[in-house]
């Protein structure tokens, strides 16, 4: 057998328990090596049943008392007979397996190993697993591995085919140079994979996770680096240099822009006019000013007698954008002709976007993933910006890059991320960091609350609203759920609100479930101060700019994680004045108590970069940035937080080699571009 051979190739395996393999993504024996266990158990030693005094695992060895009795309770088969000792008289339970019947003989002698637990009628061991004396002394004190599940495939099923196949594992290419082995440690592939399915202790497991966590990262980075070599080696035409458009934009700005402002502008305008194509991220904290560098950037390629696209996550910010630029147009004299596409606009309004896109005559285009749509041609569209990229996939950028003729790429994101994590996620693109808010701006005063404090914090709010300024109230749903008891809902909440607060106080709602023309109108209601307090979903935790809002209030704030919260405050502090943000936590007792503990940090800093490395010790990075949707993949053993260190030296070690090996650079690339949600192996 090999390694790249169909899993019914393996003995015991024929094509309907092929079908059970296929459903955990095993097709080949590869496959199979590659699927790696999640834990690991070890057999008990045998007690007595009189020695059992706490629940908990345990492994008797006794004597079948009874005939096995078959009941149905609740829709399930349920066993039941006793087993026994010279010490006592033990219960067994076994759910929804009656064929076993025939096989509790009593007089039999069989060891255990079950979760035991007292009932009201004594010991009962549930669920066990059926030994000989043989099979238990062959794995008593041996560590067992034990697999995640996926449909019907069961872990004897899995671990039997393993262990069919175990020995193959010999045959895996061992690609790393042995310099790299020796300096990180390693031990080989082969080893590595025979190690972490039948260990013979702990240090053989953390031996064999340490060798695989590094070859997925160095793996991944591999491709991150070639990636960027051939970013780094893609000529354009479409240069870019002196812009009287940006220069005027830069001077009209009613303040002027920051240092780290400046310096994105100069690093985005070199790579606009150096002649080979910009793959750039720009990242910086909520209201750092993003979106202006990002205009002005626009304003060299329309000088340069390009188009300029900008991409945004949701229709409200995209409208917000079409917005600003036209009052920006409008108020400097730009001279610019921008349209806005999104899937709201009626049939009329998207042939004529359509028509100007295709002809050239607008040279600015904003809108939705509805950009990428096929039937939208552009005429010379040579700059992409996306905003937000954590919320599109690499596929969609690429796809809107492809629209153009090799395009510049600007990518904006307002998620503060952690230095290991944006080399995973934005690796293949050079990074232009803000890291410096308006001056003008105040520090954004922040709290962390029980709803004990609800009639005060109203009070606070009525107070804001009578000095001229509006708020936000945030709830994680948009109407009740009779499962989700305590959990705030748009709907009820914005109602009870109406009953709570003076009459005179206008209160809208926006969520998610509204149709966009609906929600556009609530927004531009809010933005122009005819609403005092929206009460919303997060639907408005991206980008949102209305400055005269300076209060936001989230409830339930134990349900979010510390980042997308961090994003909701970011609605508020985008003005002048003094601003607040209020976190309200549920719940009671000791989890009460936690939750305000965990929450503290959105008290002490508004720091992004802090609250992101909190987040993602808290969370991991798959909650933090939905990073399958990002494009990053979910890694077996590596973990982004505690591999860290691994991963700023596999980058170096990848990049140096690849320079002094050609050889082995061209051997990667091969090697690295096999789907790397497979288990590499071969």
């Amino acid at each position: 057998m090999e390694l790249s051979d169909g899993i019914t190739s393996v003995k015991g395996i024929g094509d309907k328990s092929a079908a059970l393999f296929y459903k955990a993504g095993i097709y080949t024996i590869g496959d199979l090596l590659g699927y790696f266990p999640s834990s690991y158990s070890r057999i008990s030693p045998v007690k007595k049943i009189s020695e059992i005094k706490t629940d908990g695992r345990v492994t008797v060895n006794v004597r079948v008392q009874t005939k096995a009795a078959l009941f149905r309770v609740g829709g399930k088969n349920i066993l039941r007979f006793k087993v026994s000792d010279d010490s006592g008289v033990l219960s067994v339970s076994i759910f929804n397996m009656p064929y076993l019947k025939n096989s509790i003989i009593p007089g039999k002698n069989v060891v255990l190993n079950g979760m035991c637990s007292y009932k009201k009628n004594g010991w009962q061991l549930s669920q066990p697993r059926f030994m000989t004396e043989e099979e238990y002394n062959e794995e008593a004190g041996r560590l067992k591995a034990v697999y995640p599940l996926h449909g019907n495939l069961t872990a004897s099923k899995l671990s039997k085919a393993i262990s069919e196949t175990i020995s193959l594992a010999d045959k895996t290419e061992e690609y790393l140079p042995e310099e790299v082995l020796a300096s990180e440690g390693l031990i080989s592939r082969a080893a590595a994979i025979r190690n972490i399915h039948m260990p013979l202790d702990q240090e053989d497991i953390d031996r064999a996770r340490r060798r695989l966590a590094f070859d997925e990262i160095f793996l991944f980075l591999s491709k991150i680096q070639l990636l960027k070599e051939k970013e780094e080696k893609e000529k354009t035409d479409a240069v870019a240099d002196e812009s009287p458009r940006s220069d005027k934009l830069i001077k009209s700005l009613p303040y002027e822009l920051t240092g780290a402002q400046k310096r994105a502008v100069e690093d985005i305008g070199r790579d606009l006019k150096s002649g080979y194509c910009m793959n750039r991220l720009l990242q910086g904290d909520v209201g750092c000013g993003k979106t202006a560098v990002a205009f002005i950037s626009a304003m060299k390629m329309i000088d340069a007698g390009y188009q300029a696209a900008i991409m945004a996550p949701t229709e409200v910010l995209a409208r917000q954008h079409y917005n600003d630029i036209c009052r920006m147009n409008e108020e400097y004299g730009l001279d610019v002709h921008p349209v806005l596409i999104s899937g709201a606009l009626k049939a009329a309004e998207k042939r004529e976007a359509y028509k100007k896109t295709a002809e050239g005559s607008a040279d600015i285009i904003i809108g939705t993933h509805a950009l990428i749509q096929e039937k939208l041609e552009y005429k010379k569209l040579s700059l992409v910006v996306t905003d937000e990229q954590h919320r599109f996939g690499v596929r969609q950028r690429l796809t809107f890059g492809e629209k153009g003729m090799h395009p510049h790429v600007l990518v904006m994101s307002a998620t503060p991320i952690p230095r290991t994590l944006g080399l995973i996620l934005y690796g293949d693109l050079d990074v232009s960091i803000i890291d410096e808010l308006p001056a003008r701006r105040l520090p954004i005063k922040n709290t962390v609350l029980d709803t004990s404090w609800r009639p005060k914090l109203y009070s606070f709010i009525l107070k804001r609203i009578s000095e001229g300024r509006q708020a936000y109230i945030i709830c994680p749903m948009v109407e009740e759920n009779d499962e989700l008891d305590g959990v705030e809902d748009v709907e009820n909440y914005s109602e009870k609100l109406r009953e709570t607060l003076p009459s005179n106080i206008r209160i809208d709602t926006l969520h998610g479930r509204m149709k966009d023309e609906d929600k556009r109108k609530v927004m531009e209601a809010f933005s122009k101060g005819e609403t005092d307090i929206l009460v919303s979903t997060t639907v408005v935790e991206v980008g949102v700019n209305v400055p005269n809002a300076t209060v936001m209030m989230i409830e339930n704030a134990e349900r979010f994680g510390l980042s997308q919260l961090h994003q909701l405050r970011g609605r508020v502090g985008r003005g002048s004045e003094q601003s607040y943000c209020i976190f309200v936590a549920g719940g009671s007792g000791e989890k009460s108590k936690k939750t305000l503990e965990r929450l503290e940090i959105m008290s002490k800093t508004n720091d992004g970069f802090k609250i992101a490395e909190e987040d993602l010790r808290q969370r991991g990075p798959g909650d933090l940035f939905g990073l399958r949707q990002s494009g990053m993949p979910l890694f077996k053993m590596a973990d982004i937080y505690e591999d860290s260190e691994v991963i700023k030296r596999c980058s170096n070690i990848i990049v140096r080699i690849f320079k002094e090996d050609p050889a082995y650079r061209e051997r990667m690339s091969m090697i690295a571009g096999d789907d790397q949600d497979r288990n590499v192996i071969i």
